[in-house]
């Protein structure tokens, strides 16, 4: 299948409120649609690493000008019978995973168009629903978070995820778990800490939390090893692992009792299946996360959620979770309570042509040299 254009996107989608977290706020999602052509067949790839490089190294700035300018040259007017091909023609190239990503996806969704075959059951999944849980950024304050909390308990989500930061913890999870102590919490650290607070990990260790999500520096593994062996609350990893290497690093020193799974992050849907099949191996669950794609982003989500392994509630979100004008189309809605199915060949959303011209900030095409 060769790959004869690319049509880049960079786009900015409005928030219904903003998104905090240890790191900072955002009041719009910054994002790169990619639309890859071969021959008759298209189709569309997202890749959100947000305005600024605050969750890892990228933003969306450097993914429209990488996929522009470096790596969409690199593999246009180029054939790839699999996606070891796309991905052994960019591996040239150091780390970059959410650029390498919105054009690896791509082959993924053409050949499942080609062959007319679910995109889940390409890569190994089944037909079957994908259960999600709750998320809830920093807040204004602890009441409103109480009152979020009590709608998601109300709706019987099998999980609440809370996003912490310095400032943001140990009284609003004490008000938190006592209020609701037969909820399943766990927190998301987002790189907010280092063994300095080790006091503050111990301090909360008694409250039954699935896990503690990313809480050290996203490129260590040594020390959430230590952290592992130092608390009885297991360790999941997401911004550390960006790739298989990275993840086999992981479960081999013991620095992680789950991991999150991010498409973009790690390069793609190949790494993530290997990525998910290592941690089977090793009997590590894993779950997959979002970066608050549209509807577009989404559905690949979804689509790889039906992997074996993804066993923890996925954080994947309908599209009124958190935008009121959706780029995407059709609008990624609940199929059951907190439940989604997975798409067939040819209905993952695709934008909306009118919202994205509107949102759209940067376009550029890539055609073979």
């Amino acid at each position: 299948m060769t790959i004869d254009r690319l049509d880049l996107y960079h786009v900015a989608m409005p928030l219904i409120y903003p998104w905090r977290t240890a790191y900072g706020e955002d009041a719009e999602v910054h994002s790169v649609l990619v639309k890859v052509t071969s021959g008759e067949l298209h189709a569309w790839s997202e890749s959100t690493p947000f305005f600024a490089p605050h969750y890892l190294s990228e933003s969306a700035g450097t993914v429209f000008h990488l996929v522009g300018k470096v790596f969409g040259p690199h593999v246009v007017g180029r054939d790839f019978a699999t996606a070891t091909e796309v991905n052994d023609r960019l591996a040239i190239f150091k780390g970059n995973s959410f650029a390498k990503a919105a054009i690896e996806e791509g082959w993924w969704l053409l050949e499942s168009k080609r062959t007319n075959t679910p995109l889940h059951r390409l890569l190994g999944g089944t037909t079957r629903d994908v259960v999600v849980g709750a998320d809830f950024g920093i807040q204004d304050s602890i009441d409103m978070l109480l009152g979020n909390i009590q709608q998601a308990v109300d709706a019987d989500f099998p999980r609440i995820k809370l996003k912490v930061g310095p400032g943001w913890d140990r009284e609003m999870l004490a008000a938190v778990t006592s209020t609701f102590p037969d909820m399943l919490f766990h927190i998301d650290c987002n790189s907010g800490y280092t063994l300095d607070d080790i006091d503050f990990f111990r301090a909360i260790d008694g409250l039954g939390l699935a896990f503690i999500e990313q809480p050290l520096h996203h490129r260590d593994l040594i020390d959430h090893a230590e952290l592992a062996r130092s608390i009885e609350t297991p360790i999941c990893l997401d911004e550390s692992v960006v790739d298989p290497f990275s993840a086999e690093q992981a479960i081999r020193i013991g620095a992680c009792h789950y991991i999150n799974i991010k498409p973009a992050r790690v390069g793609g849907l190949q790494n993530a299946v290997a990525i998910h099949d290592m941690a089977r191996e090793a009997g590590i669950p894993v779950w997959i996360g979002g970066m608050l794609e549209s509807a577009v982003g989404v559905a690949i989500a979804i689509e790889l959620a039906t992997l074996p392994n993804c066993t923890y509630p996925a954080d994947i979100f309908p599209s009124a979770r958190f935008y009121s004008d959706e780029l995407g189309t059709p609008e990624v809605e609940y199929s059951g309570p907190h439940t989604f199915r997975p798409y067939q060949s040819g209905e993952l959303p695709e934008p909306d042509e009118d919202k994205l011209e509107r949102f759209t900030l940067h376009r550029q095409v890539v055609l073979p040299a």
